[in-house]
């Protein structure tokens, strides 16, 4: 037997036909994301849940859409006006990982989200972070700003000496060509992801 496909390579539509079922997922073909939450929130969504899936996928389907959802919601606006936005989606895509992971937001001249990158993995306690890499994605992509993440799986919050290091770093290769970093939040367990310009340190 085939095992399903991982959660985040599913489609949007497959998504909602995993957690709704085919016709609820058609009904609300063509409509964004933002909508069907819209519609849905604290109504009828938890009821329309399509019978057949173990509680973990179907919760990890609606954490993913969820995320998308938010994306959505930062490609339509300026993420430096919405940073309650910017720092639940961070949330839903790293707390809980048992590895480090290294997150760029790329934005454009209005600063809004372009595309959401995992450019580095590391084990439980480190990532290795290669400025050369970040500048090259951000020219790729054609990135005017950036937004830097990652998690701490200790569930400790606040930046050692190398987070602070890097920031650095990645600040200064990056102006090099025009890129603007406008924070870097450290994500730890359920708590508010911490913000690194907030402290000063970006």
């Amino acid at each position: 037997m085939l095992s399903p496909p991982p959660i985040r390579a599913m489609s949007t539509p497959a998504l909602l036909a995993l957690l709704l079922g085919e016709e609820a997922a058609k009904r609300l073909a063509g409509q964004s994301l933002i909508e069907v939450f819209a519609l849905h929130a604290g109504r009828t969504m938890l009821n329309e849940i399509h019978a057949g899936y173990g509680p973990q996928r179907t919760l990890e389907a609606c954490k993913e859409l969820m995320a998308r959802a938010l994306a959505e919601t930062m490609r339509l606006g300026d993420c430096l006006s919405d940073p309650a936005t910017v720092r639940d989606y961070l949330r839903l895509i790293t707390a809980g990982l048992a590895h480090e992971v290294f997150t760029v937001l790329l934005l454009d001249a209005q600063n809004r989200l372009i595309d959401c990158v995992d450019l580095f993995r590391g084990t439980l306690t480190q990532t290795s972070v290669y400025p050369r890499e970040v500048v090259k994605l951000a020219l790729e992509r054609n990135a005017a700003a950036v937004i830097l993440a990652h998690n701490h799986p200790s569930g400790v919050a606040e930046p050692s000496t190398a987070d602070e290091a890097l920031t650095r770093s990645l600040k200064s290769a990056l102006a090099l060509v025009d890129v603007r970093v406008l924070d870097h939040f450290i994500v730890a367990g359920t708590a508010t992801p911490l913000s690194l310009a907030e402290r000063g340190l970006v």
